[in-house]
């Protein structure tokens, strides 16, 4: 879990992650199965009757981090007020508490399911019991293991898992088993020879090192079977003596339950709870106090029976139509052939006006037998004055998407107003925000997969192929669980002044402004690119040739471990890192340090630099070209990246590099049509005003009111001389300071980024921290206000979570109170470039001019502009761009003309 904490500082997340779980475990009944009867049971303080016989069990296992030990109590008392029976037994382990009492309900006739993570407890399933585990790894797939189930992930059946376990050892218990046996021989040596006490038995029939090393173990093996067999006749007599009376789930106890969640922060809980007491006072104080600036879900509307329907009627297909018109809201989403948005078709359409209710519209299923389907381009007149209409309200998931989709035939969608998409990234922006995820977090529900219905790898076939039953679940699915997320993510997006005007002003018009971008589309000049990558590719091949000479040998230029063999056993080159395996490593970080002192790491880097160069753009951008339109089309996300700042994907349009030649050529192939010219329009030294406008220090806000030059005036500072007396360099490691405080740069990085001694770098952030004296109170008071809430803000109100600001680990801590310094810097100026669009769009519509924006890349715009508004373009776009926002300095936009990007940047 996150590191969560409430008010007073006190760690929260593992309490929240056990509520979440036990919450699901009572409420799916594909989880619990009916269940009547359930334990939560914990590991007592103290030794328990292994460590007598093992006085090594366990002893390599750290001490339980203080966050969360300080959680167990709280955790006990919720999980009993949750109506949990509780076990904490002194003297045994929670393993041989869980295996007694599946042992005894299975005596009993009752089946048990063991839910846990720990591979040890599935020594246990048998045809009554079943293993479970709700955490694994990716975050949805709960995984569900009979005996078959532990047969196909272990390789052995239940009933050898004791003796595989015996074998390879437990790592985490300090158990060892025969050296240098991991589960491949185990496997092997169990099903050939059926059993440990076998194995022991044929010991000196197996030869080489493994053979060695069992017959070493001979005499531990029977100790290390003893220590991982889990215990199962233990008397709980005292405790459950009678599993149908002591291990009966109650109701939850809504009236102890209500102070704790409120207690731990857990706000929606604790109304929950209150408004379950029947406490009007509470439950509307509760709801006065409630604001989102936790992680916690909103109360979740209640699900009726699913009613999935397929329309395969015209007749039917008004009456839906008539449904979705006369609603206040519709989710909408379509069945494509591809997630290309530009040149995938439609395969069906979805649709639903209230949870649990949802219908699908099959269109173009061709696979065999298929039955006959209403016609597309039929059911999309019929429905295009709903489609069309501003006045029919939608919400989709990622609906630029279903926009594309759309518009590929035809159709301009209309009257969008909310995503869910977009609405979960204003939340909690550091989560993922799939649907399946979504479902899973905000409204305990599980979803059916892709994969499910069209399987996965080499054999998945196209949505096209899905049987109609199948796509109709799958689809309506999709809208009925968007409207279901829009119902609970709405509200808490709403209920924050900050976080209504990013969701309500910036992101879903931007959203928009991003689907117009994307299919405006970009011209390149497919000759020249080729012509690049001829030209890259000879110098590819010189370069191999001289780090052949540099070698003393041929080798791939592209495989660490040759590369690491010539680097240091050949030329002894020093060893900066390791890999997580021991081999020294040359990644990035290695070469860029290397190459300060030797030639062939920095050949390496110019290698890696153009090979990279090659194969992304100038070999991919002429087959992105859409055979349509003639263009390149970018894909924009907005809901990515913490800051705020948008992605573009296929192709990357953001990552073309612009210091070198080679970047810029391909820069240079990025052209206007005849007629039109590119115009890019980017804010100058966004970050730095924005930290003044943030910070308020007098000396940063004087500069940027007097339009100085910034830099000139942090090196008159730091140098303590006068502004006309800097020097090019004094002005450069002014430059580098400036925006290397504001990524939170500490002495050794700023030593290292002016390859200075520390003591001078430590110097100059002193005088630099005594000239700007606000600067250095911003950073205090936004860590500390970081560690605080978990999270900084925007100018605009945009939430910037930091998971790791508390976290025990140095390192993480360290890295997100950089972040936390710089984040707010970084996601105003992301609010800000998407203000821009909005605004610029809104000119472009109402003029009703020629000129079009075809890229967005980091704080730029780039635009198609006709020869006949170059000019007014010029004057207009840097006003719409410095107006969109007043902040306590002047914003400062930066316009450039050419027949290519390169030019115009």
């Amino acid at each position: 879990m996150p590191d969560l904490r409430n008010k007073a500082g006190e760690p929260t997340g593992a309490i929240y992650g056990v509520v979440n779980m036990l919450r699901r475990l009572r409420e799916d009944n594909n989880l619990h199965q009916g269940a009547r009867l359930g334990a939560v049971v914990f590991d007592a303080r103290g030794k328990t009757f292994r460590d007598d016989w093992y006085p090594e069990y366990k002893a390599t296992r750290s001490s339980m981090p203080d966050d969360l030990a300080a959680q167990i109590e709280p955790i006990h008392a919720i999980v009993r007020a949750m109506g949990w029976p509780l076990l904490v037994i002194e003297g045994v382990e929670a393993d041989d508490v869980i295996g007694t009492l599946a042992t005894r309900a299975n005596a009993q006739g009752d089946r048990a399911i063991l839910v846990t993570g720990d591979k040890d407890l599935t020594q246990l399933v048998n045809s009554q019991t079943t293993w479970l585990n709700t955490m694994s790894r990716d975050g949805r797939q709960v995984e569900r293991l009979d005996s078959a189930g532990v047969t196909e992930k272990f390789g052995v059946p239940p009933e050898q898992i004791i003796d595989y376990l015996s074998l390879v050892g437990d790592t985490v218990d300090n158990v060892p088993g025969v050296d240098k046996v991991g589960p491949k021989t185990a496997v092997k040596w169990l099903q050939q020879f059926g059993s440990l006490d076998a194995i022991v038995a044929n010991a000196d029939k197996i030869t080489g090192a493994v053979g060695e090393n069992l017959r070493k173990a001979l005499d531990w093996l029977p100790m290390g079977r003893k220590l991982v067999t889990v215990v199962c006749d233990l008397d709980l007599s005292v405790q459950a003596g009678d599993l149908h009376k002591d291990l009966l789930l109650l109701e939850e106890d809504s009236v102890i339950l209500q102070p704790l969640f409120e207690r731990y922060g857990m706000r929606t809980f604790s109304r929950q709870a209150a408004e379950k007491n029947g406490s009007e006072k509470g439950s509307r104080a509760l709801q006065a106090e409630a604001k989102t600036d936790d992680l916690f879900q909103a109360p979740i509307p209640p699900l009726p029976d699913l009613e999935y329907e397929c329309i395969s009627t015209f007749e039917h297909l008004q009456k839906w139509l008539q449904v979705v018109m006369q609603a206040q809201l519709t989710a909408v989403d379509t069945e494509t052939t591809s997630l290309d948005p530009m040149t995938a078709q439609m395969v069906g359409i979805s649709l639903s006006t209230s949870p649990g209710k949802a219908a699908y519209i099959p269109l173009a299923h061709v696979y065999p037998d298929a039955p006959d389907q209403l016609d597309r381009e039929q059911v999309l007149e019929i429905l295009r004055p709903w489609l069309e209409g501003d006045q029919y309200p939608k919400v989709g998931q990622n609906l630029k998407y279903d926009q594309h989709i759309f518009a590929n035939h035809g159709v301009t969608l209309g009257g969008i107003v909310h995503d869910t998409l977009l609405q979960s990234y204003v939340i909690e922006a550091h989560r993922n925000h799939d649907m399946g995820s979504l479902a899973e977090r905000h409204l305990l529900r599980p979803t059916i997969a892709y994969a499910d219905v069209a399987g996965k790898g080499a054999s998945q076939i196209g949505f096209e192929q899905v049987s109609i039953e199948k796509a109709t679940q799958y689809s309506s699915e999709d809208a009925e669980v968007t409207m279901h997320l829009h119902q609970t993510l709405l509200p808490q997006v709403m209920a924050d002044e900050g976080l209504a005007r990013i969701y309500r002003d910036i992101e879903i018009p931007t959203a928009l402004v991003l689907h117009k971008i994307e299919r405006n589309g970009v011209l390149i000049d497919v000759q020249a690119l080729l012509q690049q990558s001829q030209d890259l590719g000879t110098r590819l091949m010189a370069l191999e040739r001289e780090a052949y000479d540099l070698a003393g040998q041929p080798f791939n230029l592209n495989s660490p471990k040759q590369i690491g063999e010539i680097f240091f056993d050949r030329l002894k080159l020093p060893i900066i890192k390791k890999t997580p395996s021991g081999a020294p490593s040359t990644d990035e970080e290695v070469l860029e340090k290397l190459s300060e002192d030797y030639p062939l790491p920095k050949l390496l880097l110019q290698y890696r630099g153009l090979s990279k160069l090659k194969s992304t753009y100038t070999d991919k951008l002429p087959k992105m070209v859409n055979s349509r339109t003639g263009r390149v089309h970018t894909s924009y996300s907005q809901a990515v990246a913490i800051t705020g700042r948008l992605a573009s994907n296929d192709p990357n349009l953001q990552n073309i590099p612009i210091r070198t030649p080679e970047g810029r050529r391909v820069r240079e192939a990025f052209i206007a049509p005849s007629g039109y010219q590119i115009m890019s329009a980017d804010y100058s030294q966004i970050e730095l005003r924005i930290m003044a406008h943030i910070s308020e220090d007098e000396s940063l806000l004087a500069a940027f009111a007097n339009g100085e030059d910034v830099h000139r005036a942090t090196a008159a500072e730091i140098f303590a001389i006068e502004r006309e007396a800097v020097s090019s360099e004094q002005r450069r490691y002014a430059k580098v300071i400036n925006f290397g405080l504001i990524y939170g740069m500490s002495v050794f990085g700023l030593a290292n980024a002016l390859s200075i001694e520390r003591d001078a770098a430590k110097h100059y952030i002193d005088r630099y921290f005594t000239r700007y004296p606000g600067v250095a109170q911003y950073m205090a008071t936004t860590r500390e206000s970081a560690k605080a809430k978990g999270y900084v803000e925007t100018v605009f109100g945009r939430r910037l979570w930091l998971p790791e600001i508390n976290s025990p680990n140095g390192q993480r801590r360290q890295g997100a109170e950089r972040a936390a310094i710089n984040a707010p810097m970084q996601g105003t100026a992301a609010d800000l470039i998407k203000l821009a669009m909005i605004q610029v769009q809104a000119w472009l519509e109402q003029e009703r001019v020629k000129s079009k924006m075809i890229m967005q890349v980091h704080d730029e715009l780039v635009l198609e502009v006709a020869d006949d508004e170059v000019e007014i373009m010029r004057i207009q776009l840097p006003r719409i761009m410095a107006g969109v926002a007043q902040l306590k300095v002047p914003l400062l936009a930066e316009v450039g003309v050419g027949l290519n990007w390169d030019q115009a940047h």
